[in-house]
């Protein structure tokens, strides 16, 4: 297994921190290894993680205790409180992920079950975005960043899905199929990681990018559910005061 005394060399001290950055977007309890946090920004990962030529991640500890008074590691070696609204942002991406999980374990024959599945990935690199803050002078490329062609490639999709939609008539109720059920829960759970992400971005900065994506994502989810439920034929449609007592004459 890599740790700091066995492995040497750059490559070392870059899987390190990559695992760090990892574990933090994950929630985990602590870093990898008690090493000092670094004087200066890091990337969350080496940036060969986008080719096929993956630098993998090893994860020797998975408790450390350096989280028992209520702080935790951000992606550049800063500690803030657990419950910090960066933390936060990205604490409610990694559970949105954990939602998609239910659909793709539940569900198996859900529409786009494989793209779900790059969507859960996509995800991870939203809260790897989250849990570096951008700094000054940072390198286009050095840190994992949400990028404009991620959002545009669930624009594609919906607007794919969309087009053999029945049209709507009223707003929808959460249900119909069971992955049509997941879908919309999942939808609720990305709009809450938005408006967290929103909170964030009042007091810190972030990559728009990210947000953008939770964004898209949300609409996405909605269609996705639609189509979940025979292509909008089976929607539970809402009707407006159904259950208000009338008066009777």
């Amino acid at each position: 297994m890599w740790s700091a005394r066995s492995a040497s060399g750059l490559r070392t001290q870059r899987l390190l921190r990559s695992s760090k950055c990892l574990r933090t977007a994950r929630g985990a309890s602590g870093p990898l290894s008690r090493q000092k946090s670094p004087p200066h920004p890091v990337p969350y990962i080496n940036t060969k993680l986008h080719t096929r030529n993956t630098n993998m991640v090893f994860l020797s500890r998975i408790y450390t205790k350096s989280g028992d008074g209520g702080d935790t590691g951000l992606g550049d070696g800063s500690r803030v409180p657990k419950d910090h609204a960066r933390v936060e942002a990205y604490g409610q991406v990694d559970e949105l992920n954990a939602v998609l999980g239910l659909v793709v374990a539940n569900c198996p024959t859900c529409p786009e079950v494989t793209f779900l599945r790059s969507i859960q990935n996509d995800l991870f690199d939203v809260g790897a975005d989250l849990c570096v803050p951008p700094f000054e002078g940072e390198v286009a490329g050095k840190s994992l960043r949400i990028t404009p062609t991620q959002p545009e490639r669930l624009e594609k999709a919906i607007d794919v899905a969309n087009e053999k939609l029945e049209p709507l008539r009223s707003f929808i109720l959460p249900g119909g199929t069971q992955a049509a059920a997941w879908l919309h829960l999942a939808r609720t759970v990305c709009r809450r990681a938005e408006r967290a992400v929103v909170t964030l971005m009042r007091t810190e900065p972030v990559n728009s990018q990210a947000l953008i994506y939770l964004n898209r994502l949300s609409d996405y989810l909605f269609v996705l559910a639609r189509v979940a439920n025979d292509d909008g034929r089976g929607d539970v449609l809402w009707v407006p005061g159904a259950s208000r007592e009338t008066t009777q004459e």
